[in-house]
């Protein structure tokens, strides 16, 4: 009897897995025209033994000869970890678009022992590096975005507002500030000020190498008349990074006569937009969103191609 039931069981298991499996593919929508998509990655910056890539997508029909649009994506991870393989789908989705789009490597904490002062420089070395090479990748360097998520959003504002922390010995002539930014639950307030939670402000004020250098950090603080255009994605319910600094940035930017956006995503959490998580619903309505941002520059034609 009990032989029976084992191979019931695993005639259960057989058949049920396949479809739960077909059940969760058939829930992620694919992007059109991802197979297009030309990838290839290249060495943007050394620092010692440590080289790191810029993952590079370019459109189906790109040429060299071309002045697209370029948007640079930074993963999250606390500054501690993570990997560009996080924007896989959105650098995909936006090259099917027509722009060129990269995702960098950067130092984290676990694999190169840095504090957020050098992911903030291998930032700005990412972007200038796009900029120095728009002739070689058909890029207008005036249309240079930066993006990214949490940790990732962070380098994707500071670039955008922060001041110093350049790679020493990189050509400054050449500007590390994007002609826009689009970031996805940022950390825009460094200090202590922004957390709610006063022993974890300390904590991440502490990370960033006390009060004074958190402040230089802080892409709040650093805001001025010139800080680029900016599209906040961010979920209400965010646990890990306050949905209020999101809008405190926005007033602070919206005061210095500067263009900024709040898209709010009412009982989203931390990394709502990460593609594959919850059947792709809030991946989408972020790339719309994203999108129709992106349009509104002059940085891409016609409709956006996914669809709720």
């Amino acid at each position: 009897m009990r032989l029976v039931l084992s191979i019931v069981s695993v005639c259960l298991i057989a058949f049920t897995l396949p479809a739960a499996f077909a059940q969760r593919n058939k829930a992620i929508t694919p992007i059109p025209g991802e197979d297009k998509v030309q990838r290839s990655t290249q060495v943007y910056k050394t620092v010692g033994d440590v080289k790191l890539k810029m993952f590079i997508y370019k459109p189906d029909d790109w040429k060299a000869s071309d002045k697209r649009s370029a948007i640079v994506f930074f993963f999250g991870g606390g500054w501690r970890s993570g990997s560009p393989k996080q924007f896989d789908k959105h650098a995909t989705y936006l090259a099917t678009r027509g722009m060129l789009a990269m995702a960098a490597d950067y130092r984290a904490k676990s694999r190169h022992d840095v504090d957020p002062d050098k992911c903030v420089a291998d930032a700005k070395s990412a972007i200038r590096w796009v900029r120095a090479h728009a002739n070689k990748f058909g890029i207008d360097p005036n249309k240079v975005v930066s993006s990214g998520g949490s940790a990732g959003g962070h380098l994707a504002a500071a670039v955008g507002t922060v001041k110093g922390f350049d790679e020493q010995g990189e050509d400054t002539a050449i500007s590390a500030v994007p002609n826009a930014m689009v970031c996805f639950n940022p950390a825009l307030d460094t200090t202590k000020d922004g957390w709610g939670d006063l022993e974890r402000g300390k904590g991440l004020e502490a990370r960033f190498g006390g009060a004074e250098q958190a402040r230089r950090l802080s892409p709040l603080h650093n805001i001025d008349k010139h800080t680029p255009p900016a599209l906040i994605l961010h979920g209400e319910q965010d646990p890990t990074v306050p949905f209020s600094q999101a809008t405190a940035f926005a007033k602070v930017m919206k005061a210095a006569g500067n263009r900024c956006e709040v898209a709010a995503y009412k009982g989203e959490k931390h990394g709502f937009f990460n593609y594959g998580r919850g059947g792709n619903k809030m991946f989408i309505a972020t790339m719309i969103r994203t999108d129709e941002f992106l349009q509104s520059l002059g940085y891409l034609k016609g409709k956006a191609t996914l669809k709720n």
